[in-house]
């Protein structure tokens, strides 16, 4: 009996004590507390940043047309690379961006001319175009995997690093488009 009582005894001075008139912060000052520290870093992030000569929101963009065409519906052999200036400016294109690629699977390569001849970056004057024409068994002889994978895509960027266009072709039969 007196094992039980003592055993009581601590079980019962071991739970904490609840303080009743406990004063905590509300929820809504908290939110209005956040908002204030999120507006304050707002104003010194904009204070404080460099300032530049153009705008980001009116950047105008050139206007380069990009086609990539096929040879073939499905497992085509050739990629055809169509990049058309149509804008009133020069510019200077720089290695075109082939990416291949599956559900899980990605794999880029940078295109740096054909018949082993380097070509980029190039220049193309206004209302100009250039052709180049992509061998995809070459990349198959690289990497036997690349071949079950459905989509190509070529991204084009300027010298800059700014981004001309993109396109992108499947090569064979999928169930989804993704």
């Amino acid at each position: 009996m007196k094992k039980l009582l003592t055993i009581l005894n601590l079980a019962d001075s071991s739970t904490p004590l609840q303080v009743i008139n406990e004063i905590g912060p509300e929820g809504h000052k908290l939110v209005w507390l956040l908002a204030f520290f999120l507006v304050s870093g707002l104003v010194v992030y904009f204070f404080f940043r460099k300032k530049s000569s153009k705008s980001l929101y009116f950047k105008r963009r050139k206007k380069v047309t990009v086609l990539l065409r096929k040879d073939r519906i499905y497992y085509p052999r050739y990629l055809e690379l169509t990049i058309n200036n149509q804008s009133t400016s020069n510019i200077d294109i720089n290695s075109p961006l082939l990416i291949l690629k599956g559900f899980w699977y990605k794999r880029k390569f940078k295109l740096k001319g054909t018949n082993n001849q380097s070509i980029y970056p190039l220049y193309l004057m206004k209302n100009q175009s250039h052709t180049l024409t992509i061998d995809l068994h070459r990349f198959y002889g690289f990497d036997r995997t690349l071949k079950r994978l459905p989509k190509a895509k070529v991204v084009v960027h300027d010298v800059d690093g700014q981004r001309l266009g993109t396109r992108q072709v499947l090569l064979r039969k999928t169930l989804f488009n993704f």
